[in-house]
């Protein structure tokens, strides 16, 4: 049995007091950029626009000459080259306004007889004009050091002619799947007792989704010395996940070894499925064991190893997505333990797919979310809201 069952919250603080965030950076031009997070503050070195722009293809006009100007009593002007009084000019959207126009007549509120402009409307002054530095001004902070990049912000570093910037290394996670029972896809047919490897090729992806960088070492058999191997040739990585081999049976090595090798911090944790997750440290890397069954190892994988790696790329904390919905049955829990009920959302409804059952891997692929149930609540009932937690 395990010796102590430690608390999920707790566990989780545990282990993230652990982790520090790595310091190392690269520069990259801004089109690599996306979903990385920058490693310095971005101050603008010139306005943009940097000159005066029309923000409507129409007429650059001087306001004071459409004073009445209306539909049933048009200003007329005379479309010339140079601005002066009486004068229009021609513009579009985002070219110049010449010197002299202080607004932009939209083409809707003019027409055109030869060389004479008449004007329906009357403007007030910086009408339909944008002004210097009115997006962006010189000096400006435009983004701070540990902001995740999303298109619109790279699309605002190239307005200032930005073409490089410094971001945060990813975080290098290393993955190790153990067991006898393991079979690589492709090489041969099962046998009895044998299973394909799909642990490791989950976290591989949900590590590299989250802004990890991978590498999956080959399937490792139960063996605690091969186990320790393993671990040792992966140290230079930021983070190992182990699949496998964390419960109390005769061929779960995994915990023993971290705790040999390092500092073994919780074994058991209070989350179903997952109860057998083990949590520690090896020469300042966290190392996160999440169970052999599939779905107990996506829980173990979202509720440490995405947090962990977060800190790591000092990624900021992104919320859940979180939808409400109505539960169409009865889902029981145990007390003690944060259950995670797998749910597909149907016209509103929450309807759960497997309340037990933690190497059933398809109902996870079935499921649009999980229900969340908390520690001190016994089951919830048919008709309930709930906060449906999204898988993606």
């Amino acid at each position: 049995m395990f010796r102590k069952r430690t608390n999920a919250e707790e566990a989780k603080r545990l282990f993230l007091k652990e982790i520090g965030s790595i310091h190392g950076t690269e520069i990259l031009r801004i089109e690599e950029c996306d979903g990385r997070v920058i490693a310095e503050d971005i101050v603008a070195d010139t306005d943009v626009p940097h000159y005066r722009r029309a923000a409507m293809d129409g007429f650059a006009v001087r306001a004071s000459d459409t004073l009445g100007a209306g539909r049933d009593a048009p200003v007329a002007l005379k479309l010339g080259k140079n601005m002066e009084k009486g004068v229009c000019m021609r513009v579009h959207t985002g070219s110049p306004v010449p010197e002299g126009a202080d607004a932009v007549v939209m083409l809707e509120d003019a027409a055109v007889h030869g060389d004479t402009v008449e004007i329906f409307a009357q403007i007030h002054p910086f009408r339909n004009v944008g002004e210097i530095g009115e997006d962006i001004e010189k000096g400006e902070t435009i983004i701070k050091n540990g902001h995740k990049l999303r298109p619109c912000d790279i699309a605002v570093l190239a307005s200032l002619g930005i073409d490089s910037i410094r971001v945060f290394r990813r975080p290098a996670v290393a993955i190790i799947p153990t067991g006898e029972e393991l079979v690589h896809r492709g090489i041969r047919e099962l046998k009895m007792g044998e299973v394909y490897e799909t642990n490791g090729l989950m976290a591989d992806l949900y590590i590299k989704k989250w802004g990890g960088i991978t590498k999956l070492h080959d399937i490792v058999t139960d063996d605690p010395e091969k186990i320790k191997d393993a671990i040792d040739s992966n140290l230079d990585a930021d983070m190992i996940i182990i699949s496998g081999g964390t419960s109390v049976g005769k061929r779960d090595y995994v915990p023993g070894v971290v705790k040999e090798m390092g500092k073994l911090i919780a074994h058991g944790v209070g989350i179903s499925p997952g109860k057998p997750t083990a949590l520690g440290i090896i020469r300042g890397k966290p190392v996160v064991c999440m169970p052999g069954y599939p779905v107990a190892g996506i829980v173990a994988l979202f509720y440490f190893a995405r947090p962990g790696l977060r800190k790591l790329g000092n990624l900021p904390d992104d919320p859940d997505r979180v939808i409400s919905a109505v539960l169409a049955e009865k889902i029981p829990s145990r007390t003690g333990y944060k259950t995670f009920v797998r749910v597909k959302i149907d016209n509103g409804r929450a309807v759960p797919l497997a309340v037990s059952g933690a190497g059933i891997l398809s109902s996870v692929s079935k499921a649009d979310g999980f229900v969340i149930i908390p520690e001190n609540i016994e089951g919830l009932n048919a008709g309930e809201e709930v906060d449906v937690v999204l898988i993606e």
